[in-house]
């Protein structure tokens, strides 16, 4: 009995083993299988949020819609301390009245928070073969310039003519700076002051040439509670040039001196940097702000290595100043019909793209590119060609556009992820050619065939207008660099002043 008792017992446990074996094997193919189908069906439902009509690839922007720019006046009186019975009563407004939303302190009048009035509601878009029923009402411009959008059609150097012309005599007008002080015997005062002695030069002397304006110009306020921005005041130049200093210290000097503004100063606290500007045109300037992270972060940097790919570059918060090597005197002035060369180049080798560019077009006739600089004057190619190329190096940066700029050649720009100088006022596609660095094998198709002589003469046209706004002057002239520097900094001011009392 017993042996059969056993023998039963053996057999069912074989038979369970074999059955548990077979249901691990299959459970988890099952589960497999399950979670392939599943994936299979989220890529499939989610796929069609990406897709993209061939059609929509461009994006469509429209012009600016103009608003009035009157705001409300509402006084909030404090009568009393904190906690007393203060009386919060705004007067009504009356029509065609200016309003604006101002705080006063103490009873004191030195300032105000001024907001504007509610955005009127969004204009709604129609096909083009509708037409609203109030289309009548809408503004002249809007009429006009409203299907155009902004595209490559749109010639004008500007991105909005009038109301740039608006706001720059605004600017000239109202925009105050306040520099912090520094005396004459101050042990950095080569770094902190402009030199009065030296004449800037060189392919950094963009920030010199800012800074000397900056200090005659009528911008300066020495009441720093009327001041809408705050100046920064040393030279990333001057401290790498500096023995005491050099590239290694910049940083330490930098943290030390926003350490020193913020203890014996209240601007810098009370809005943690935001609306402090220093200026800077070399590269050492994108790492000098490492141990004091609240300037890269908070502060408005107007530098020359504006690269929105690599980190310490801010785009919208922070502005890009062109690199232009100074030169005196009116710019030369060629026909377009005397330019024979098509395209012309000449550099060092540090970069990729500059490698893959001369390797690509070494031995073309029409296209003059060198591995090195020239050790002729670069001036009678770059007036000969009508194309010249700006091929980024170590930074996205070079002299190479003020040079194209200056001379009249059409500036043709490889340079990825480039914040072009004045881009917030200047349409780059009207005077100069944006290409992605993977088109250099096509680079002459483009400058021969798909842009024509009609066009290139337009492009050519529109260089020597934009002239004016890539040239520095020992006395600021109109529209010079240095004024349109000044306008990116009006474009990012504060709209909200705090008043301290």
């Amino acid at each position: 009995m017993a042996p059969r008792i056993l023998f039963g017992f053996s057999l069912i446990r074989r038979r369970f083993k074999d059955s548990c074996s077979s249901l691990f094997f299959f459970v988890p193919t099952c589960l497999s299988f399950t979670t392939c189908v599943l994936i299979m069906f989220y890529i499939n439902s989610t796929s069609k949020i990406l897709e993209i009509h061939p059609n929509q690839t461009h994006l469509q922007l429209k012009p600016p819609v103009q608003f009035s720019s009157s705001i409300t006046i509402i006084k909030i009186n404090f009568s009393s301390a904190v906690g007393g019975g203060g009386s919060l009563e705004p007067p009504p407004a009356e029509d065609g009245q200016t309003s604006r939303l101002q705080i006063l302190v103490n009873g004191s009048d030195s300032g105000g928070l001024i907001l504007p009035e509610p955005a009127p509601k969004a204009i709604e878009n129609y096909e083009e073969d509708e037409t609203p029923e109030d289309q009548n009402q809408l503004p002249k411009e809007i009429l006009q310039q409203g299907n155009e959008g902004n595209n490559v059609d749109n010639l004008d150097v500007y991105n909005d003519r009038p109301l740039f012309e608006q706001e720059y005599k605004e600017m000239n007008k109202s925009l105050k700076i306040f520099v912090y002080p520094h005396k004459q015997n101050d042990p950095f005062a080569n770094v902190l002051l402009p030199s009065v002695k030296d004449i800037p030069g060189g392919n950094y002397a963009s920030e010199s040439y800012f800074k000397k304006a900056l200090f005659k110009s009528h911008f300066i306020t020495k009441n720093p509670l009327e001041a809408d921005l705050f100046y920064l005041p040393f030279s990333i130049a001057s401290l790498r040039n500096d023995k005491r200093v050099g590239v290694g210290g910049i940083k330490t000097f930098i943290r030390n001196y926003i350490r020193d503004i913020s203890k014996n100063f209240p601007f810098w606290n009370r809005t943690g940097g935001a609306d402090h500007f220093y200026v800077a045109c070399h590269s050492v300037g994108r790492s000098a702000m490492e141990k004091a992270i609240e300037v890269k972060l908070n502060a408005i940097q107007v530098v020359c290595s504006s690269s929105y790919f690599l980190p310490g570059y801010i785009a919208h918060k922070d502005a890009s100043i062109p690199q232009i090597w100074p030169r005196k005197g009116s710019p030369p002035i060629r026909e377009p019909s005397k330019r024979k060369k098509l395209a012309f180049y000449a550099g060092a080798m540090n970069s990729r793209v500059r490698e893959f560019l001369v390797q690509e077009w070494k031995n073309d006739t029409e296209i003059s590119v060198h591995q090195s600089r020239l050790k002729t004057p670069y001036s009678e190619s770059l007036l000969g060609s009508k194309f010249c190329i700006h091929a980024k190096g170590f930074e996205v940066n070079t002299a190479r556009i003020g040079d194209a700029l200056y001379y009249g050649c059409v500036p043709v720009i490889l340079a990825d992820y480039y914040d072009l100088p004045f881009a917030d006022i200047l349409n780059w596609n009207s005077f100069s050619v944006v290409m992605s660095t993977m088109d250099i094998p096509i680079l002459k198709k483009i400058l021969s065939h798909e842009i024509n002589n009609p066009d290139y003469l337009r492009l050519q046209n529109n260089v020597m207008e934009v002239q004016k706004h890539f040239q520095w002057h020992d006395v600021p002239i109109d529209y010079d660099a240095f004024y349109m520097v000044m306008f990116e900094l009006w474009l990012r001011r504060s709209h909200m002043r705090l008043v301290i009392s």
